[in-house]
């Protein structure tokens, strides 16, 4: 039998996308090194799509060159949590209000069945099922808002969004503020869904910085460490 090699850009898109969900998921923490002749070993391809995954995972903000011949895993600062949270604090609220204004019974059917599924991976504490559907749940509310530039602008940072919530945990907690915000899109009310998006959002914030960094916020200590330094992927 003959074997079809996929191109190039297939590959690389698969080596990124497993990478990002290992980074996501937990399984590569800050500080771990990203090797290109390990990692081109381990998934059974060349060096230069595992080299192009690497420098896609650097714009996404999910490695840093730590030195020309050294890339890791980003650690997480209190700052970028923050930024993140502001800019999903603007966005989300404003599409929550426009979802609940154009909720259509097709949309809202969707909304109930992820809740659904959330609700099964919580009993049984599945957390990357959890952290999938939740972020299925947010970026329907984005696609019933009706704003393709609103989605346009979430999309880049989709990723590190899920990246910094996989590490809360109170997924009972984020079950029913989920519902709630379901009740006040269906509602119809605008203003009611902007503000359980408000509240919802805040909450997530605290909880975050919380799992992070402790109450006081410690833990980014290396903030502006290994930042935005250009250099190669590991060679070693």
């Amino acid at each position: 039998m003959t074997t079809v090699e996929q191109p190039l850009g297939a590959v690389r898109e698969r080596v990124l996308a497993e990478l990002r969900q290992e980074i996501i998921a937990g399984r590569l923490g800050p500080g771990d090194r990203l090797v290109e002749r390990e990692l081109a070993d381990r998934f059974g391809v060349s060096r230069v799509p595992v080299r192009e995954a690497i420098r896609a995972l650097v714009a996404e903000g999910f490695v840093t060159f730590e030195t020309p011949r050294r890339t890791v895993v980003r650690p997480l600062t209190r700052t970028d949590v923050t930024e993140l949270f502001e800019l999903r604090e603007a966005l989300e609220v404003y599409a929550a209000g426009r979802a609940a204004e154009r909720a259509t019974k097709e949309g809202l059917a969707e909304l109930k069945s992820l809740l659904g599924r959330a609700a099964k991976a919580t009993r049984t504490a599945d957390a990357e099922t959890i952290t999938d559907v939740n972020t299925r749940f947010h970026d329907r509310i984005l696609a019933m808002a009706g704003n393709s530039l609103l989605t346009s602008v979430m999309e880049p940072v989709d990723g590190r969004l899920r990246w910094m919530t996989r590490r809360n945990e109170e997924w009972t907690h984020l079950l029913a503020e989920h519902r709630e915000l379901y009740e006040a899109v269906a509602s119809g009310d605008a203003e009611r869904a902007r503000a359980h998006a408000l509240a919802h959002v805040r909450t997530n914030y605290e909880s975050t910085v919380r799992h992070l960094f402790g109450e006081d916020g410690e833990g980014d200590a290396e903030r502006g460490e290994g930042r935005g330094e250009q250099g190669a992927a590991d060679q070693a």
